[in-house]
């Protein structure tokens, strides 16, 4: 089965838009988006070469960098392993990706 997803529409760095979450979809926007004041946001870059660091929010609410890889699957499924050697996987089915507005399922 091929990618519907270009996986270049993937590279960049992703913050969580959860204002614009609906029902079973979750919204990434580019870093350089106007969000409205949060406390924090989960985000996320991945590079070309499928490098991958993620941002968690800290247990004092400061950001907390953990670094990685990724990979989109045939099944538009994209992969994202941090955390070295308390290595973590995320798995996140990508319903779309353009320049402004990455969505993917809740849930995965």
């Amino acid at each position: 089965m091929a990618n519907q997803i270009d996986r270049a529409a993937l590279s960049g760095k992703w913050v969580h838009s959860h204002e614009e979450d609906q029902g079973d979809k979750m919204v990434f926007r580019p870093a350089s988006y106007n969000f409205p004041r949060s406390r924090g946001r989960r985000s996320f870059e991945l590079a070309p070469d499928g490098r991958a660091v993620e941002h968690a929010i800290g247990p004092d609410d400061r950001p907390d960098a953990s670094g990685g890889s990724w990979q989109l699957k045939d099944t538009d499924e994209l992969e994202l392993t941090t955390g070295g050697s308390n290595a973590r996987k995320t798995v996140m089915k990508v319903l779309s990706a353009a320049s402004d507005k990455l969505v993917v399922k809740k849930g995965q």
